[in-house]
């Protein structure tokens, strides 16, 4: 396989034809060698229009849908992010070359030690991968800490804990794909002042739950 041929045509293939038109992010893609962040038994699917599978019973969100996020969150230099799921630490890695600082919260140590591993291999430094259950929110510590500037959640929720949206900077935003299936839609938030937020539903799609993931009651009393 021509691997520079395959990045090309994922990008021309796949991505573009999703909305992903930023030039930016289009030559991160190129930057951020995929392949380096998928697990060995799977690198020939590094390239293709499809989740990959990861320890733990986790998965790698298809190219497509990464680029997209990265896209919809439209980072700065100078802004600090929160990732809740770091898998194999690709999403990290591509919002890390984007950003200040990037906060990844991973529940199973595997895959902790996975994203570690493979973020020092490409010479990622400005993320922290720390161990934990973000599900309902992250504060961290110091000035990398709440509240973020941008929070990525790597996973699906069946409604987005409140946590999430006190864990953000007036400016900021929070992208999560909420519903259950078959139903899931991506939304990014974007607080406009203390109490109010902004909500814009972006494309339906379908992922893994994250896990532990808070569940809303259907009672109403």
């Amino acid at each position: 396989m021509n691997i520079e041929q395959a990045r090309f045509n994922m990008i021309e293939q796949q991505i573009r034809p999703w909305d992903v038109l930023d030039l930016d992010v289009l030559d991160l893609l190129l930057v951020v060698k995929r392949e380096n962040f998928v697990p060995a038994a799977h690198r020939n699917l590094a390239f293709m229009d499809t989740e990959i599978p990861l320890p733990c019973g986790q998965n790698m969100f298809t190219p497509k849908l990464e680029a997209r996020i990265l896209q919809e969150v439209a980072l700065k230099k100078h802004e600090n992010v929160l990732e809740i799921g770091a898998g194999s630490g690709y999403m990290a890695a591509l919002l890390a070359h984007k950003s200040r600082h990037v906060t990844s919260v991973e529940i199973e140590p595997e895959l902790k030690a996975l994203a570690e591993k493979n973020l020092a291999d490409n010479g990622i430094t400005n993320v922290k991968v720390e161990l934990g259950d973000g599900a309902r929110g992250w504060a961290g510590s110091g000035s990398d800490g709440a509240p973020y500037d941008v929070i990525v959640i790597s996973g699906s929720v069946p409604a987005l804990p409140e946590t999430f949206l006190q864990q953000i900077k007036i400016g900021g935003r929070i992208l999560a794909i909420v519903g259950q299936a078959p139903v899931m839609s991506a939304e990014l938030v974007t607080r406009v002042s203390d109490n109010a937020y902004n909500t814009v539903k972006l494309f339906e799609t379908v992922v893994k739950p994250l896990k532990n993931a808070a569940t809303p009651s259907h009672f109403h009393f």
